[in-house]
C-alpha cells in the first residue's frame, strides 16, 4: 500500500461506511396503489370498492377477508379497520378505452377523461360512489362559499363537497388526518345493544326479576247486555224446574232419582246388566 507502484488508498479503502439503506422504487409502488387491489394484490376489476381511508380493494378479496380474517396474512394491517361491508362504498368507475394495454390504468376520469394511474388526485363521492379527478370535479364545483351542497355530475345525486369527497390513495400526511376524523365518527355513533344484553340490563334495573308478563285482563261488558244476560239465564232456570215438576215418576227415572249413586266394586264397575221383559 504505497512505495510499490501500486494505487494511493484514500478514506473509502480505510475506513468502512455504513452501505444506504435500498429504497423502493416510487414508481412501482404508486403503480401497486393504482392498478392493484390493496388486499389480494390483484389487478383491480369491478365490482372495486373503498374505505373510510381511500384505499381500493376487489369487493370479491374483502368478501373473503370478512368471512375469514386469516385468510390474508396482512390483512389486519391493511384493513383491519374495516368492520364490515357498511364500512366501504362500492365506487362508479369510469373505463378507460385503452385498459386492453397492460401497462395503461382501468379507468379514467369522466369529466377530464385523465387517466387514474396516480399522476394526478383522484377522489370519491361518498354519497353516491362516483370517481373524478379532484381537478375535474373542482372546475364544476359551486363557487359559493356558503352552500356547500353540490349536485354529482354523473348522477345527480346532491353531495356535500366538505365532508363527502374522499381522497383516494391519499398521502401518508393525509391518511392520518382521515384516519383520525373516521375514529371520532365512530366514537359519535350510537351504541346498539343485542337483544340478549338489552334483557339483563332490563332485569338488572327490575331488581334482577327480569321482564315481567302482562297480565291478560278479562275484557270488561256492558253492565246492561250482562244484566240481560242474567235475567235470561234465571228464567230458563225457572222452566226447566218447572217441566221436571210435571214429569211423572216413569220419566224421572230415566234422569235418575236425585241420590248419589252407590259405589260400584270391582265386581260390577264398568259393567251393565241387560233386563229381558218375558212376555
Amino acid at each position: 500500500m504505497g512505495n510499490d507502484g501500486g494505487s494511493i488508498p484514500d478514506r473509502r479503502d480505510l475506513v468502512r461506511t455504513k452501505p444506504k439503506a435500498e429504497q423502493a422504487d416510487k414508481a412501482n409502488q404508486t403503480r401497486a396503489r393504482w392498478f392493484f387491489c390493496a388486499l389480494s394484490k390483484r389487478r383491480l376489476q369491478e365490482p372495486v370498492v373503498s374505505c373510510a381511508l381511500g384505499k381500493l380493494y376487489n369487493k370479491d378479496a374483502l368478501l373473503e377477508y370478512l368471512l375469514d380474517r386469516s385468510a390474508f396474512g396482512d390483512g389486519d394491517t391493511i384493513c383491519g379497520h374495516i368492520r364490515s361491508l357498511k364500512d366501504v362504498k362500492t365506487l362508479t368507475l369510469t373505463p378507460n378505452p385503452a385498459r386492453d394495454e397492460p401497462e395503461r390504468p382501468q379507468f379514467i376520469c369522466p369529466l377530464s377523461h385523465k387517466e387514474m394511474n396516480g399522476g394526478q388526485p383522484f377522489v370519491y363521492i361518498s354519497a353516491c360512489g362516483c370517481v373524478f379527478s379532484q381537478a375535474g370535479l373542482k372546475t364544476l364545483s359551486s363557487t359559493s362559499n356558503t352552500d356547500t351542497l353540490d349536485v354529482c355530475p354523473q348522477c345527480a345525486n346532491k353531495f356535500d363537497r366538505l365532508k363527502d369527497v374522499v381522497m383516494i390513495n391519499p398521502s401518508t400526511e393525509e391518511e392520518e388526518r382521515m384516519r383520525v376524523a373516521m375514529e371520532e365518527k365512530r366514537l359519535a355513533e350510537p351504541v346498539k345493544k343485542s337483544k340478549k344484553r338489552k334483557a339483563k340490563d332490563e332485569a338488572a334495573v327490575d331488581g334482577g326479576e327480569g321482564p315481567k308478563k302482562k297480565k291478560a285482563s278479562a275484557p270488561s261488558l256492558n253492565p246492561s247486555i250482562a244484566a240481560a244476560s242474567r235475567a235470561v239465564v234465571k228464567s230458563l232456570a225457572q222452566e226447566e224446574s218447572k217441566r221436571k215438576a210435571e214429569m211423572s215418576d216413569a220419566v224421572k227415572s230415566l234422569y235418575g232419582d236425585g241420590l248419589p249413586k252407590k259405589k260400584e266394586t270391582f265386581m260390577t264397575m264398568g259393567t251393565f246388566t241387560r233386563v229381558s221383559c218375558s212376555r
